[in-house]
């Protein structure tokens, strides 16, 4: 035992001096180095995090973005909607009672959600070749009030005003249903470029035909959203005759979950066939998810070219500066200096390479890229993307960067080492 804790302690001490040593021609080396080639490689390293952590953010970002439209914009945070084998919730005005009583609730909106066909050139009299103008279309009828409470309906209306208590015959319509407003993709579906906010339309639904007028334009990259008509809710009921309710979006208080919340909800004795009830990530389905997983791998691939890059990168610049430096390190073999403390010195040299352009990245990153994407989210065509960037996984990259770059710098500085003393000292090959 004793014998093991004297070479243990030999061991520490040996591993202490070559870090001392390491550490001091490291530093040496890197004092006596050209300005612009230290420059450029903390430059390339600065590239690679940036394409490690941005493309990376960007890419899981936009189905973050996405995902987050859908939550304030359309479901809330919890959503409750007809089961798959009924058309509407049944005893949706009791089960409201029983939302508002539950305890983190803050507002809930109830919805009257129907199909339907939009013309708009009815009063024109047609010839062949010429087509009716006209959509089909989801129904909604809304509490504006409520709505507005829950998913702040209003500050999405980019033309016209919100719906108010009598409009029954105006509605909002989605821009993702006028050419005006949305191009859209080919073969689709949209009114002309002139039915825009007092257009009078005729909307068909079942058996009934109503001449509204447009009030007010919903932009929103959300489908359930963007792509609705929203009557009153009430006037709804009275056009298609029946009292139902088939969506309910709720808002939580502050400091309360979803989860919690909707298992409050559930424990008051609502069944399963008579109400779905789901939290908002539930009621999004497994499709963001699949296509976050998509671009995680997306990124991670990118970013394990660009470090495959750097790395050989860094491997040529290790390996030059050791081949030219040979006859320096040789001397140092020769007088004793061991060739883990300089192998140690090419290893903190790529470090200090590593950690000041990650430092510069860091700054960049969230002193100006984040703060920037989240007031200014990037327009994408089906979301507003914005930059994901949590700093455990910005901390695993770089220690996997820094890990890399290690084994990078320390081959082409083994190779050198492992060169014959003497052969290094009189520049023999």
């Amino acid at each position: 035992m004793e014998i093991i804790k004297e070479i243990k302690r030999k061991f520490g001490m040996f591993c202490k001096k070559s870090l001392r040593v390491g550490f001091f021609l490291a530093v040496r080396q890197l004092k006596g180095a050209s300005f612009w080639s230290t420059f450029f490689i903390i430059f390339i390293m600065f590239l690679t995090f940036l394409n490690l952590i941005v493309v990376n953010g960007i890419l899981i970002g936009l189905v973050e973005g996405s995902s987050i439209s859908y939550r304030s914009q359309y479901s809330g945070d919890i959503l409750i909607s007809s089961p798959e084998n009924k058309s509407f919730i049944k005893d949706s005005r009791d089960l409201l009672k029983k939302i508002n009583l539950t305890k983190g609730v803050k507002e809930a909106s109830p919805r009257i959600i129907t199909g339907g066909k939009i013309i708009y050139n009815y009063k024109r009299q047609l010839t062949p070749p010429d087509l009716p103008d006209q959509v089909s279309a989801e129904i909604a009828g809304i509490n504006p009030e409520l709505e507005d409470k829950v998913t702040n309906l209003s500050k999405l209306i980019i033309n016209g005003e919100n719906l108010n208590k009598g409009d029954n015959k105006y509605v909002l319509i989605g821009s993702s249903l006028l050419k005006k407003y949305f191009e859209g993709f080919p073969g689709g579906e949209y009114l002309e470029k002139e039915v825009d906010v007092g257009s009078k339309i005729k909307i068909i639904i079942g058996d009934t035909e109503q001449e509204v007028t447009i009030k007010g334009v919903v932009e929103s990259k959300i489908g359930n959203v963007g792509g609705r008509v929203y009557f009153l809710d009430s006037w709804l009921e009275k056009i298609i005759e029946k009292e139902r309710v088939n969506e309910i979006a709720i808002k939580l208080e502050d400091g309360f979950s979803p989860e919690s919340v909707k298992e409050d909800i559930l424990s008051k004795g609502i069944k399963k066939e008579d109400a779905l009830i789901q939290t908002w990530e539930e009621s999004q389905g497994q499709f963001f998810e699949d296509i976050k997983g998509t671009f995680s791998i997306l990124s991670n691939l990118i970013g394990l070219i660009g470090i495959v890059v750097t790395s050989i990168t860094l491997f040529i610049v290790i390996f030059i500066n050791a081949i030219s430096r040979e006859k320096f390190i040789g001397i140092l073999k020769g007088i004793g200096i061991c060739s883990e403390a300089i192998e140690i010195s090419y290893i903190l040299q790529s470090f200090f390479y590593v950690l000041s352009g990650t430092a510069f990245g860091l700054l960049v990153l969230y002193g100006f890229l984040k703060p920037y994407i989240d007031k200014n989210p990037i327009d994408f065509p089906f979301s507003d993307g914005i930059l994901v960037a949590p700093l455990e996984s910005v901390s695993l990259r770089i220690i996997i960067l820094l890990i890399i770059t290690a084994i990078a710098s320390y081959i082409p500085s083994k190779i050198v080492i492992n060169k014959n003393t003497l052969d290094s000292i009189l520049g023999r090959k």
